[in-house]
């Protein structure tokens, strides 16, 4: 059964998607560490059980997604960076806050890696924005009580775009947003592209295109 907020947050979710990339969400609910299929299971090391129900409702979102574009009964595994393992020739990531999970799957072709987050539609703690936000930073686009948590977002988005790629590891530091122009890049000299809802959940793709950085 789908919910209005996962229905309003997934129509939300669909519109600043890519063509090529599938998104989807679900409320966590009781019971969907079930969701997780044997070898997934096992490959996350998490014992709480609010950590598996949400591992377990983002790979049901993401097997799913992947069941609509022809591939079945694929485990995504945890690796032991914490990415998860994508089936050959897609590319996806997995997020979710305390009640939301999300998921995004593309095929490897003008996308090269995707990275995606979710956070309360909520102003970021101080404590927070000072660790996250550089100088460089731009965000005179977004709404101003919740520019801080899209830059937060963006940042965690861009580094599971880019980790699969690089494989080094960045701080917060290491990454510049530029929300007006809706783009980013890191020290690595990777750019990233950047599309990002804040209704009823703040929700950023960071994506790699192709042949670029």
């Amino acid at each position: 059964m789908t919910s209005s907020l996962e229905g309003e947050l997934l129509e939300a979710m669909t519109a600043i998607a890519p063509a090529s990339v599938r998104v989807g969400c679900r409320l966590i609910r009781h019971g969907d560490e079930a969701h997780l299929l044997a070898g997934e299971a096992r490959s996350i090391p998490a014992r709480q059980p609010a950590m598996r129900r949400a591992s377990g409702a983002a790979r049901w979102i993401a097997h799913g997604l992947l069941a609509d574009m022809g591939i079945s009964d694929v485990a995504i595994l945890r690796a032991p960076s914490g990415a998860p393992v994508w089936p050959g020739g897609m590319t996806g990531s997995l997020a979710h806050d305390d009640d939301m999970a999300v998921a995004a799957v593309a095929p490897v072709g003008r996308i090269a890696s995707l990275g995606i987050d979710v956070e309360p539609a909520q102003p970021l703690p101080d404590e927070l924005q000072t660790l996250v936000a550089t100088p460089a930073d731009r965000t005179g686009a977004a709404p101003l009580h919740l520019a801080g948590r899209i830059l937060f977002s963006a940042k965690e988005a861009v580094y599971k775009a880019v980790y699969p790629l690089d494989r080094e590891i960045l701080g917060y530091e290491d990454i510049t947003v530029d929300l007006d122009a809706r783009r980013a890049a890191t020290k690595t000299g990777r750019k990233v592209r950047l599309a990002y809802c804040i209704a009823p959940r703040v929700v950023v793709l960071a994506f790699v295109e192709a042949n670029a950085g």
